[in-house]
This record gives structure tokens, C-alpha cells and sequence, in this order.
């Protein structure tokens, strides 16, 4: 079938299906008086956790318990990806059910190179993006983010105008301590206010790893969830912690208690805190109306492991890389009574997907006037019907690999460069492929590696060019990838520009102003605002900034590194 015609057929059968799940909801006596209530959608997001940190994908410790009984209850996907290697393109991706290239969630300042939003990003997600809890209050959501926002930090990127009605978390992750002059430490919002910082009010001892955060989420989500239930609201909760990101952490009672080190730690409480989650839905007796998915945003920070950094199983490479181990994640869907116990979907799924099947289980269609790249995962979990479907890999704006059926096919390969790696900065350890895992950008746009996943799922031996398998994959591949390039438009991007005096003035927004705030030292001290200036970050592969000598606002710019914490470029975003 062409593409076109399995896109037709796609949406005619998310239209069934949204009908289907109406009619199953009814029958169940779900409806409210005046229709059908649409169940409640919580989506829990971690953070680097990779795909081989779970028991039931073969961790060998066994330290998800309750992670596992998910599974065993519901819907595992083995072969689920994120949109992105690093953390913000995929989260821009989540929310929106499109390509971050589309939504401008990347950078042209380099060929394939990655990008997030530090506190002195000036881009962050556009206006003109409809994010799934703007479009859910067409269905009478009430939406909360718990954890990282990521999606920038200026008062017209704040999660408040873009669909949620409560928030608490942060704009970024828990990088520093850093010392308050040349930087602040990252803000903590509730909802428009500020309401400490990490490291201050919010404290993280790096030493020890000790922080009490995965406890402050946990019970924001408890509380959400009753409070929704009592006003019998349906709910969207977006449960998006950072334990697993280095400088990773846990609680007193979990420090020292996993046989993996600190981060076996923090994923011990992710795994306790969900088990108390999906407690509650079934003490309120609402797990039946309660669509839960887990997932992370990409993979595991092999350059933090092994202390501060988790598994990616047997796949190839760690975040930042479109190798396996870069973008498969674990993933699983639980809603009892829905979604058969015990089942593996072989579903080729994506984070992007999660906008598409929220919007179907609200009852609502996707935005029609844009490229939607998620599906509609209800028919694989509730049928168990497979639909055909690649999977895009970008860095930056370069189309690095696509993945159709069991093959994946490489044009570029690139883990990152030579003076990084004899830094020690290494995205493979200990997986070095002649030839794939390379440490200059390859192209292999005319010929592309090719891999069978089914029989070599670490990508260590490329289809040979003459076997008549590589030539009938390259046949099927080519037009599936030209009619995609041809199609694209990519969105402005985002992640060019940075300037200090973003981070400076940290925003504060009130009810019906847009006001900045000043931000203060701990010591209480009102710092100036910074003038513009750009930062260059070559150790981390992640600078976002324009060249050293760049323009902003018409006049030239220096460039200015200020001081960091050496453990906070370990790892970024």
C-alpha cells in the first residue's frame, strides 16, 4: 500500500476507534448524565532511564516491582522510541505529536548537532503549536505538570500558556549548585510563582545524592488526582520527574538500598512511587476509567554510567546518538478492564504517539491543519492491530536514520567528535563498531547501513551492499524517505540563540501582567540584569548559542563562559 494510502487508512481507523472506545465507555457506565465521561490520562515521563532498567526488560537485579506488575497487568511495548536523543526535542515532541524539526525544537548552528534549553535559551515551543492539554480542554480536562517543563523559560513558554492549568516544576533540570553571581540556581515554580530554587529552598546534596524531590512529585500528583476525583473532573496528568538525570538522587529511605548504586536507587523510588500511584487510582476506585502509559524521554546517559547513569539492554550507545540505546525506551500501558493483562505489543511505537492516543481516548480528532507524526496507539493495546509506520531519527535538522518494519537504515553516523572523545567524553563506552560508531560525521545518504533489528538489535553488522536482502530494503525504504523530505516543512527554529540576561531575570508572571523579576542571590542581594551575551559549551556537544562572533540586536556580541559546576555538563538536558 502507498503511504498515502496507509496515512488515509490510518486516520479512518483512529475515527473507528475513537467510536469504539465511546461505545466500550458507555456499555461500562462511565457516562455521565449528558454522555460518556472520557477516562483520565496520566502520563508518567522519566528522565535518561533506559530501556534495560526495568526487571521485566531483563534487568538483572530485579529492582522494579511495582513497574513490573504494570506490565504484567497491562501493555508492554519493546519496540517503543523517543522523538529525539536529548531531553527538550522530545518532550516538544510529546506534547505536540510532531517532529521536533516541525516544531522548531532544534538548531542549525551545525550539521546534526544536538540542542535543549539551558536557562539563557531565548527560543522555547512557539505559540502556534497546539499542546495535547490545550487541546483537552475541548473535552473538559483539567491538566497538571509535575517535574520538568523544558520547553523554555520565558513568561510565553510557561506551561500555564500552553494548555495546563497547574504546574509544579521546574523550567529545566536540577543542574548546579551554581554560585549566584555569573548564574543562578534554577527556579521552582507552583503554578506563576516562583517558589524557591534548586539547591536553596529545594536543597540536593551532590555529595550524598540525598534529595527529598521524587517525594514533593509524588504527593503532587496524590493530591491532584483526589482533588480531580472528588470534583469528578476527567484528568490529564503529565508526571515528568528527573531522579534518573545526573546529578541523580533519592530520598534518605532509598539511598544505599539498591544493589546498582545511586541511580538503582532513584529508580527504586520512581518504581515505590508508582506503585503508590496506581494504589490510589484503585483505592479511588478509578483505575478502570484511568488510562496510565510510562515511558522516558530518551535513552540512558551511558557518559554518567554506571553510578550516575542507567542501561540501555543490548542496544548500541546512550543519549545524544540515534544508535538503539539513544532512543528505544521502556514503555508500558496499563488501564485495567480496558487493556489486556499480560500482553507485548510489537507495535512500532513513538513518545510522538502519546498526543494522538490522548486525543482519541478525550474523543477528539488531531489537528488537521498541520503534520501530525503520532499514532494512535488504541488499536495496537485494545486489538491488538499492528499498523505499519516508520520512525525518523533526527539531530539537530539532519535526518540521521529511519527505522520501517525490522530495518533500520542509517544516513548518517556520528556519536560525536574526536577532541570530545579524547576528553573523556564518551556517548559508547566500551561499544566501539568499526565503521558505525563513528567520531566524524559519515555520510551514507547514497548507500545506507542497514540493519536487521529482529536478528541484530545492537547494530554491529550491516547488511552486506551486494546481498539481495539490502537492495530489496533499500527499495522499500528510499521512496517512504523521499516522500517524507519532499512533504517537510521545519518550524522556525528555537534553539539557536542564547542571552543572559534570560537566566538573569527569571520570569514571574501574575494574573492579567507579564512582568520579569529580578532575580536575587540566596544571600537576598537584587543582581542587575545581565546585557546579552552568548555562551559556547564545546566539551558537552550541546551549545546552543550563534558562533562566537555573532549579532544580537544589532550590535556584535563577545562570547562569555561563565562558570559551571564540572558535574552539571555531564550528561545535559
Amino acid at each position: 500500500m502507498a503511504p498515502g494510502a496507509v496515512a488515509m487508512a490510518s486516520v479512518a481507523a483512529a475515527t473507528t476507534w475513537r467510536l469504539v472506545l465511546l461505545l466500550l465507555l458507555s456499555i461500562a457506565g462511565l457516562g455521565a448524565a449528558d454522555g460518556p465521561r472520557p477516562p483520565n490520562i496520566l502520563l508518567l515521563l522519566m528522565d535518561d532511564m533506559g530501556w534495560g532498567d526495568l526487571g521485566v526488560n531483563g534487568e538483572p537485579s530485579r529492582e522494579t516491582p511495582n513497574l513490573d506488575r504494570m506490565a504484567a497487568e497491562g501493555t508492554i511495548f519493546p519496540n517503543f522510541y523517543s522523538a529525539n536523543p536529548l531531553c527538550s526535542p522530545s518532550r516538544a515532541a510529546l506534547l505536540t505529536g510532531r517532529l521536533p524539526i516541525r516544531s522548531g525544537f532544534y538548531t542549525t548552528n551545525g550539521r546534526a548537532r544536538n540542542a535543549y534549553t539551558p536557562q539563557e535559551i531565548v527560543g522555547g515551543i512557539p505559540d502556534d503549536e497546539l499542546l495535547l492539554p490545550e487541546l483537552l480542554k475541548g473535552a473538559g480536562y483539567v491538566s497538571k505538570i509535575v517535574g520538568k517543563w523544558h520547553l523554555g523559560h520565558r513568561p510565553q513558554f510557561h506551561p500555564l500558556k500552553h494548555g495546563f492549568d497547574e504546574w509544579f516544576g521546574s523550567p529545566n533540570c536540577h543542574f548546579g549548585p551554581y554560585d549566584n553571581r555569573a548564574r543562578p540556581n534554577i527556579p521552582v515554580y507552583r503554578d506563576w510563582e516562583m517558589v524557591g530554587r534548586y539547591y536553596e529552598e529545594f536543597p540536593i546534596d551532590v555529595k550524598t545524592g540525598e534529595a527529598n524531590l521524587t517525594q514533593v512529585y509524588l504527593q503532587e500528583a496524590l493530591d491532584f488526582i483526589k482533588r480531580q476525583q472528588a470534583a469528578q473532573h476527567p484528568f490529564f496528568l503529565y508526571w515528568a520527574i528527573d531522579a534518573t538525570h545526573a546529578p541523580v538522587y533519592a530520598s534518605r529511605p532509598f539511598l544505599g538500598t539498591s544493589q546498582r548504586g545511586r541511580y538503582g536507587d532513584a529508580v527504586r523510588e520512581i518504581d515505590d512511587s508508582v506503585g503508590k500511584i496506581l494504589g490510589l487510582l484503585q483505592n479511588l476506585r478509578i483505575a478502570e476509567n484511568t488510562f496510565v502509559f510510562f515511558t522516558s524521554d530518551n535513552g540512558a546517559a551511558l557518559i554518567s554510567a554506571p553510578k550516575q547513569g542507567g542501561s540501555n539492554g543490548p542496544f548500541l550507545c546512550g543519549k545524544q546518538t540515534t544508535f538503539e540505546g539513544g532512543v528505544r525506551e521502556p514503555a508500558i500501558a496499563w488501564w485495567p478492564g480496558r487493556i489486556p493483562a499480560g500482553q507485548v505489543s510489537h507495535q512500532l511505537g513513538s513518545v510522538m504517539d502519546l498526543f494522538t492516543t490522548g486525543l482519541s481516548l478525550a474523543g477528539l480528532a488531531p489537528p488537521s491543519d498541520r503534520a501530525i507524526d503520532g499514532l494512535d496507539l488504541l488499536p495496537a493495546v485494545l486489538r491488538g492491530r499492528l499498523t505499519d509506520r516508520p520512525i525518523f531519527y533526527y539531530r539537530g535538522d539532519t535526518l540521521m536514520a529511519v527505522t520501517l518494519g525490522q530495518y533500520k537504515a542509517h544516513f548518517w553516523t556520528w556519536t560525536n567528535s574526536w577532541e570530545e572523545f579524547r576528553q573523556g567524553v564518551d556517548f559508547c563506552p566500551g561499544q566501539n563498531v568499526s565503521g558505525v560508531t563513528t567520531h566524524t560525521q559519515e555520510e551514507h545518504t547514497k548507500l545506507p547501513l542497514i540493519f536487521h533489528l529482529g536478528r541484530d538489535p545492537g547494530e554491529r553488522y550491516p547488511l552486506s551492499f551486494a546481498s539481495t536482502e539490502y537492495l530489496d530494503v533499500l527499495r522499500g525504504i528510499t521512496p517512504v524517505v523521499q516522500q517524507h523530505q519532499k512533504a517537510l516543512v521545519p518550524g522556525q527554529p528555537q534553539l539557536n540563540v542564547c542571552n543572559q540576561a534570560v537566566m538573569r531575570r527569571q520570569a514571574r508572571v501574575g494574573q492579567g501582567h507579564a512582568g520579569l523579576m529580578t532575580w536575587r542571590s540566596r544571600r537576598g542581594q537584587t543582581l542587575a540584569p545581565a546585557g546579552p551575551a552568548c555562551e559556547s559549551r564545546p566539551r558537552d556537544g550541546t551549545c546552543l548559542c550563534a558562533p562566537c562572533s555573532t549579532k544580537m540586536g544589532g550590535s556584535s556580541v563577545p562570547v562569555s563562559a561563565a562558570p559551571r559546576n564540572p558535574q552539571s555538563t555531564v550528561g545535559m538536558a
